[in-house]
């Protein structure tokens, strides 16, 4: 009996020849579809257009900052833009806490900006600036009035770690003085053991020892006998609330 010869398979290597040149053109058109969206100009991010960058939620951060980090892509497409990368050169930036870039067809980039809130003032050997809750420190913004207190106790050497434990401190000064926090126009948070605030109480400012836990309380017993106080100890500015049955007058 004669052995079947095995036939070609012409059905495979026509598949696979369809597959090849499927492939060779869809690479063909990438790359042409590629530089076509890099070299046609209405892909071009123009220095001429007011709206070609979009910047949204920046009320403090500087515009001129956020500008800048786009330097480098004005005009060139769109698509030439390093998404990741300018997000990361945003995020460097002192009162940016998150942002995000997105492009728009066809030639617009607009970008979100999300603000570091502050909480507080610091005073540092540089200068004045705010602090926000997680311890970054900001540029006060020249066309802004704040009213927080002063921070102090915190130092141009601290960490981060320890300028974001400093303001977590004052921040749980603050949630338990409630209302009454209105008069305090500085807390000393460098040791969280023993805080320490200056308050306007009448027409002087006065510095306390606050302790640790119980602020409102401590504070407001000192304003109920405040007027006592002031007639016995008329030229005193400092007094000790961290014991709970009495009130100590610092000479």
């Amino acid at each position: 009996m004669a052995r079947e010869s095995k036939r070609f398979p012409w059905r495979w290597m026509a598949v696979i020849a369809i597959l090849l040149l499927f492939g060779v053109s869809s690479a063909i058109a990438a790359r042409e579809l590629r530089r076509f969206v890099i070299t046609d100009a209405q892909f071009m991010l123009s220095r001429d257009r007011k709206d070609a960058l979009t910047v949204e939620g920046a009320r403090y951060a500087s515009r001129s900052k956020i500008l800048r980090v786009f330097a480098r892509d004005f005009d060139r497409s769109i698509f030439q833009v390093p998404l990741a990368e300018r997000r990361r050169g945003l995020l460097a930036l002192d009162w940016v806490e998150d942002a995000s870039v997105s492009r728009i067809w066809p030639d617009r980039l607009v970008v979100r900006i999300h603000e570091r809130q502050p909480v507080a003032f610091v005073s540092l050997a540089s200068g004045v600036l705010l602090i926000d809750g997680a311890g970054g420190l900001l540029e006060p913004p020249a066309q802004a009035t704040f009213t927080f207190p002063v921070l102090s106790g915190v130092r141009e050497t601290d960490t981060a770690g320890e300028r974001r434990d400093r303001v977590r401190t004052f921040l749980r000064f603050e949630q338990d003085m409630g209302y009454l926090a209105k008069d305090i126009s500085e807390v000393d948070a460098s040791n969280p053991d023993d805080i320490r605030i200056v308050a306007q109480v009448g027409n002087r400012a006065v510095e306390l020892l606050m302790g640790d836990t119980g602020f409102a309380r401590r504070y407001q017993n000192f304003l109920n006998h405040y007027s006592e106080i002031q007639k016995r100890s008329p030229k005193v500015k400092v007094f000790d609330l961290r014991l709970e049955d009495r009130i100590t007058a610092k000479e």
